[in-house]
């Protein structure tokens, strides 16, 4: 899988120091609060895991799967709810973790669907901001890292279900999903 890399962007160190860093930003910001954390999967797992271990406060973890891909290379622009949440966030504050924002329509999704369910408060912490590719006007409320417009692997993201398993985020080589 390495050889389908053309850079390493971020390694396991510079994650590791961007959970430490947001997991401090959210104890503080959420203290003497029980936030539900909303995992978006599948790509947020690893960050999801990382990230909580860093946050010092009660949470209840759910886990939420959307689908914008649908194994290509860019969003298809149609939002599909394929697995929801078991809890009721009426009054609750929500933190969604997800592994990139994009275009961001996949966030105005979910932070509407919350909205509608009466979340008191629904805030972002995403590994990844790709702000270049934004379609829809929404922004992160805790960023590990702003990443430039290229397609990236690793560290649970995916290409056709692949490299999620890699220690690190890097750029898929063009070769690789180019036909």
């Amino acid at each position: 899988m390495d050889n389908d890399i053309q850079e390493v962007l971020f390694d396991q160190d510079s994650i590791h120091h961007a959970a430490v860093r947001l997991g401090k930003q959210i104890t503080k910001d959420y203290a003497g609060e029980e936030p539900v954390v909303l995992s978006v999967l599948k790509g947020a797992y690893l960050w999801t895991a990382d990230l909580l271990r860093e946050v010092d406060l009660y949470v209840k973890l759910e886990f939420i799967k959307i689908s914008s891909y649908h194994g290509g290379v860019s969003s298809t622009n149609s939002i599909s709810l394929v697995t929801d949440i078991h809890s009721d966030v009426q009054g609750r504050d929500v933190i969604i973790l997800e592994d990139i924002v994009d275009t961001g329509q996949s966030l105005l999704f979910l932070k509407k669907l919350l909205a509608e369910r009466g979340a008191k408060s629904i805030q972002v912490a995403t590994l990844l901001d790709k702000k270049e590719g934004r379609k829809v006007e929404i922004k992160a409320d805790y960023i590990g890292f702003d990443v430039r417009n290229e397609f990236v692997v690793g560290y649970g993201l995916d290409y056709k279900e692949m490299y999620r398993n890699l220690p690190y985020v890097g750029i898929l080589k063009k070769e690789v999903y180019s036909d």
